[in-house]
């Protein structure tokens, strides 16, 4: 839900846990910020630190949920209510006819006493046509706005929102407690370059031995599965080129693409685009200046995520429409800036609403591994394009699990990053603290290296 769709769809939450019966756990859904505090309680909103701020590669500040320190109810004991409260937001007890319901403050929750009891929604059960005939209704000027008043009524949301007061301020973000410096632990800058932070990065990597990749200068390897260092080493050696992958990345493209069935794993891709960023890079390796140990390495970039010449349409049929892409999002340039290649915007679940990736627009990813098998979703295309090998690693977005349930389906390494340690500006679903732009790639190693890449938060965060 965002942030506005919570409260109308939840109903307030609570959870308690204690530790020798004397803390307890609160978990809030986001209110609006409209509804008054009432007055004389203490409120538990806090700014978030400024220290808070994704810098490490190894995360130096560790989210956490908010611990109340409060006395525990005797055991047996009741809840506290007050008159004109209750526990969940619900009942009302000894409240008067015209007076708001008032939530009891979370430490006054017991919520071994407590039974969700979910509400009774009336909405229209439609599919087909009479679900088009319904958006089309709602989307009305003049129609529409009387419908979305009636259904709100019925269900009794309006009522709620103005008759409710919450004791808390809303916490739209999560605070993060200051901590000492752990031993062994790298901390990348937020205002460093990311080509510094990457080389810092490799620095705490083993020694590369070719020797297990490589027997001599002379020997063709295929590149399928090769790491990050593997394709560095075989640039600067003189194995290969950027321009001698990128064909074998077109040539290995077109082949998913005509196999039957066919394997749609990019939306959007243009060879002639990606031929001249592999020459760019190969004319630096040939001056011996490639940029960092990124440089001339392969990597796609999902479909909500903006990334020239693309557009970004989320896999939709008209997203580009409303919203054009003007540059490149944050994540995407600081890649630019290391000398990564994109081959193009890859296949995802619609609008990321989905953990299987089947896509009805563009046609849906197969697992490269088992091509009766769904990649998982959302972060399907860029899963599969990892998984077959044809490029190191990815961009996804993850919320609730787009990035973590393809790559454990699709067997890669996928990570979903703490919230603030990648900026998620020119991201097109922006779900507050929920959606972070993360890697996905085929080994930790690599993981390690792209991580610090697109690590910095953005300064709202």
């Amino acid at each position: 839900c965002n942030q506005s769709a919570a409260p109308l769809l939840l109903p307030r939450l609570a959870a308690s846990g204690s530790c020798n019966g004397h803390y307890f756990l609160a978990i809030h859904p986001i209110h609006p910020p409209f509804l008054p505090p009432v007055p004389g309680r203490r409120h538990h909103h806090k700014t978030p630190l400024p220290g808070a701020r994704g810098r490490a590669l190894v995360p130096a500040a560790r989210p956490q949920l908010r611990i109340h320190s409060a006395p525990a109810p005797a055991r047996g004991e009741g809840p506290r209510n007050r008159p004109g409260t209750d526990q969940m937001g619900g009942g009302s007890g000894g409240r008067g006819k015209g007076m708001p319901r008032a939530m009891a403050p979370v430490e006054e929750v017991d919520v071994a006493a407590v039974r969700y009891k979910p509400a009774e929604l009336q909405a229209p059960h439609l599919t087909g046509f009479p679900l088009r005939a319904f958006v089309w209704l709602l989307e009305s000027p003049l129609l529409g706005p009387l419908v979305t008043s009636i259904l709100k009524k019925q269900n009794n949301m309006t009522q709620m929102l103005q008759h409710t007061v919450i004791p808390e301020r809303p916490m739209f973000y999560p605070e993060y407690p200051p901590q000492e410096p752990e031993r062994g632990v790298v901390t990348l800058g937020d205002d460093r370059d990311p080509v510094d932070r990457v080389e810092e990065a490799l620095s705490c990597l083993a020694p590369y031995d070719p020797s297990g990749r490589f027997t001599s200068a002379d020997e063709k390897n295929p590149f399928l599965y090769w790491k990050i260092r593997d394709f560095a080493y075989a640039y600067r050696s003189g194995i290969t080129t950027p321009s001698a992958v990128a064909e074998l990345v077109i040539a290995g493209v077109e082949e998913w693409n005509n196999k039957k069935p066919p394997m749609p794993m990019l939306i959007f891709f243009k060879a002639d685009d990606l031929r001249k960023q592999a020459d760019a890079s190969t004319k630096r390796f040939e001056k011996g200046s490639p940029i960092s140990v990124l440089d001339g390495i392969f990597f796609a970039v999902k479909d909500d995520i903006d990334c020239l010449p693309y557009p970004s349409k989320s896999a939709t049929t008209f997203f580009d429409e409303i919203r054009p892409v003007e540059k490149d999002a944050v994540a995407v340039s600081r890649l630019r800036k290391c000398g990564v290649i994109f081959i193009g915007k890859a296949n995802m679940h619609e609008l990321g609403l989905g953990v299987t990736g089947n896509n009805p627009n563009y046609g849906t990813v197969r697992n490269p591994h088992s091509v009766d098998r769904y990649t998982g979703g959302s972060s399907s295309g860029p899963a599969a394009l990892v998984s077959s090998g044809l490029c190191s690693g990815a961009i996804g977005t993850d919320g609730g699990g787009s990035v973590r349930i393809p790559s454990s389906l699709c067997g890669i390494v996928g990570l979903k990053t703490t919230f603030g340690r990648t900026d998620m500006t020119g991201v097109v679903c922006d779900a507050g603290t929920v959606e972070v732009a993360s890697p996905l790639t085929s080994s930790v190693e690599d993981s390690v290296l792209l991580y610090s890449a697109l690590a910095g938060s953005r300064p709202m965060d």
